[in-house]
């Protein structure tokens, strides 16, 4: 079953879809849904999901925010329910401010972010979706704003479940981890750019100490890493799903050489490019 809301006048985009035998997204070769947040509920026993290659257990009962930018495979997906949305049908940056916690389920403490339901949970789930089906197959002209208020509840609902399923019963500064937010936000921007953390630190108007500080709080990573593993995440996309040369993949990446790429890509991954090259080679073949 597929709902689809699509207004062409200003590029806004929201679909749902359920009992569908499998789901996957390659950014590289479907560049129409590169710009895809998605919500993804799994009703069903627990189910493998490949994100950027590597494999996951969905657990039952769990809701993943997947990034606009993740590639994934979900097979035996009868039991999954999938909101999918475009930046212009809800910007995360714009709305940032407004909905002060929708930014922690995609820029959060970790990318891939199993957020567990309970029985209460559930029902709550269960109703939002019944009004999401309704609003679909409504003919009101103002389908388009009830979709985006629904939309910011499941949001607004998922996101109170993380934080207290991530930050457990810390008292959270919200000034402090809306700083580590945009901070997340910002490296999305510059990545491929910009490698210090002094950088994103000027933007924020903070010294690189006291961002350090914050990540501390409420963080397992340290600034630097936020900002490498993104860089490598990019480059394992890169060299998965398409077929640029490592050359191609260094420019792209804002590194001088390809020297430089390697050494940075070994020195966080412990394998080189060409070795990662290689064995996604051997897969094919096999």
């Amino acid at each position: 079953m597929k709902y689809k809301f699509d207004n062409a006048e200003n590029k806004v985009k929201i679909a749902l879809q359920m009992e569908q035998g499998r789901y996957e997204r390659n950014n590289y070769k479907d560049e129409i849904n590169s710009t895809s947040y998605i919500i993804a509920w799994n009703r069903g026993d627990d189910v493998q999901i490949k994100i950027d290659e590597i494999i996951y257990t969905f657990p039952s009962n769990a809701v993943l925010p997947i990034m606009h930018d993740q590639c994934f495979e979900i097979d035996h997906a009868q039991n999954i329910v999938i909101w999918q949305f475009n930046s212009e049908f809800y910007c995360i940056v714009n709305h940032d401010a407004e909905v002060g916690c929708v930014g922690f389920i995609f820029y959060g403490p970790t990318p891939t972010m199993f957020v567990d339901l309970n029985y209460e949970d559930l029902e709550m789930m269960h109703k939002l979706l019944l009004e999401f089906e309704e609003e679909f197959s409504s003919k009101e002209d103002i389908k388009e704003e009830m979709l985006r208020m629904l939309l910011v509840r499941l949001i607004i609902k998922i996101t109170r479940l993380a934080k207290k399923q991530f930050l457990g019963t810390a008292i959270v500064e919200e000034d402090k981890f809306n700083l580590i937010r945009k901070f997340h936000l910002l490296v999305e921007l510059h990545f491929k750019r910009e490698r210090q953390v002094s950088f994103y630190a000027n933007l924020l108007h903070k010294s690189p100490k006291t961002i350090s500080n914050y990540f501390a709080l409420y963080s397992k990573k340290t600034p630097l890493q936020v900002i490498h593993e993104r860089v490598i995440s990019e480059a394992k996309r890169l060299l998965y799903y398409t077929d640029k040369s490592i050359k191609e993949i260094a420019d792209d990446l804002g590194f001088e050489d390809v020297a430089n790429f390697s050494k940075f890509f070994k020195n966080v991954t412990s394998k080189s490019p060409s070795e990662l090259k290689t064995t996604k080679s051997q897969k094919i073949r096999e």
